[in-house]
């Protein structure tokens, strides 16, 4: 539910012009949406990875993303949910910082 909440808000451009795409694999994972240019990569979790065995595997893939130049965003279900607006506002705030890094590289 929280990631087809999202979804609706990412997909066709609607976040700020972003170009997002949802399940997309990257390596032998499959990321929840990732936006190409600025190399973001938005996770929704659920209480799963929570627990120590998940938050380490997803600290682990949030490093060999990041290896390849990709920034990784996660956000829990429960603030998809109750705060949408607040989650797209800090994806567009960082998205923003990105291409501001890119343009001065």
């Amino acid at each position: 539910e929280a990631e087809l909440k999202l979804w609706n808000e990412l997909r066709a451009h609607r976040l700020m012009g972003l170009s997002f795409r949802r399940q997309v694999p990257i390596l032998e994972y499959i990321v929840d949406f990732a936006c190409p240019l600025p190399k973001i990569i938005v996770e929704v979790d659920g209480s799963q990875h929570g627990e120590d065995r998940n938050a380490e595997y997803d600290l682990l893939r949030t490093k060999r993303l990041q290896s390849l130049g990709w920034t990784t965003l996660r956000f829990w279900n429960d603030d998809v949910l109750k705060d949408i607006d607040g989650v797209c506002q800090h994806i567009v705030l960082v998205a923003a910082q990105m291409k501001a890094g890119m343009e001065r590289a």
